[in-house]
């Protein structure tokens, strides 16, 4: 997938995937992750992996463009797909329904 950030530089909720592995790379502008605790910035042409299970946020001071893989993918295109729609009404209920793909931390 590709990510597009606004760089508004707001972390959103650390969070982590319970059966999943993520690789980013940075194709535009700089990302700041925070993977485990410890936070890194990571500008065009950097990649790096968030292990599954591990807790991890990130966001960008500047508009970024990222390519983003998920393994396996499991539902996560419609997890995001379904949080953006503007349609979740029971958060609690949705996060218990996508546990296996996405759990906050």
């Amino acid at each position: 997938m590709e990510g597009i950030y606004a760089g508004t530089g707001e972390f959103p909720p650390v969070h982590l995937h319970p059966s999943q592995a993520e690789r980013f790379e940075v194709l535009e502008g700089e990302l700041r992750a925070v993977v485990d605790g410890s936070e890194r910035r990571y500008v065009a042409g950097e990649s790096f992996d968030v292990p599954a299970g591990t807790p991890h946020t990130m966001t960008t001071d500047v508009p970024t463009r990222t390519r983003w893989e998920v393994r396996p993918a499991l539902r996560t295109a419609e997890f995001f797909e379904r949080l953006y729609s503007g349609e979740v009404t029971d958060f609690e209920a949705f996060f218990e329904e996508y546990r296996p793909e996405f759990e906050l931390g």
